[in-house]
């Protein structure tokens, strides 16, 4: 493999993580109160004893933000991880259906599915997972492929060891990014150029979220609300209400 430059890593962030705060941000601006109200639990909220409004739709908004955060800034590591594999390896991004990266080393060729962290998926998404993998081998091995070939579940972050299982090999923190760089250190040395001018982007995105709070806060009390009191009852009917059983006998 050929050694990685830490600059080379900088300025790739530099040019890249903007298009993550980006995207952060048109998310808030895309949001509508109504939709999120319909995603999240009532009966969770009401569990935890939430009183005023803007706690409630601090709460909500953070659960939804929370997850959405995650799914774009995985979409980042996986954007990194494939540069990263191109310095080193020459590897390029797959054809292959759920395959991410797709690597040359030492007479093995890697074919690698990215996730962000070790929490990914559920037993349906796990099992296409796994059949991805092995449609990707198969069609390689009818191509008669020359080399050996290796599936792999990159996961970005966690200390779970290398494990075996469903026919692909799992690498977790640091054997993913030594994986695509024989670099021990890579996994520490990319934390710094993350933080690239993060404190300028953090204040921009929490000042757009304030006013997102106080816009949905407004909305919330006029919708859902009386005399200043969350109408918990309205609001487990516009969540759930969809009664249609009763007309089916």
């Amino acid at each position: 493999m050929e050694k990685l430059k830490l600059n080379d890593i900088k300025e790739f962030v530099s040019k890249n993580i903007c298009l993550f705060h980006q995207s952060k941000l048109k998310t808030l601006e895309k949001i509508k109160l109504k939709e999120i109200l319909k995603k999240k639990n009532p009966y969770l909220f009401r569990a935890k004893d939430i009183t005023i409004a803007s706690d409630l739709i601090s709460n909500i908004l953070d659960a939804f933000l929370s997850s959405s955060e995650e799914e774009l800034f995985g979409s980042f590591l996986e954007e990194l991880a494939v540069f990263i594999a191109g310095k080193t390896c020459k590897g390029r991004k797959s054809a292959a259906t759920g395959i991410d990266i797709e690597f040359t080393n030492k007479e093995v060729l890697y074919l690698v599915s990215i996730k962000s962290g070790p929490n990914w998926g559920n037993n349906a998404q796990q099992n296409k997972q796994q059949q991805d993998f092995q449609t990707a081998v198969r069609v390689l091995k009818q191509a008669k492929h020359k080399l050996n070939v290796q599936p792999v579940l990159g996961i970005c972050y966690g200390k779970t060891k290398t494990t075996f299982l469903r026919g692909y090999m799992k690498v977790v923190g640091q054997n993913f990014w030594y994986l695509i760089s024989e670099n021990e250190n890579l996994y520490t040395d990319i934390i710094e150029p993350l933080g690239y001018r993060a404190k300028q982007h953090n204040d921009a995105f929490v000042k757009q979220k304030g006013k997102v709070v106080n816009s949905f806060t407004q909305e919330f009390i006029s919708e859902f609300c009386n005399d200043g009191i969350i109408n918990w009852e309205k609001l487990v009917k516009f969540n759930s209400g969809n009664l249609d059983l009763n007309q089916t006998a």
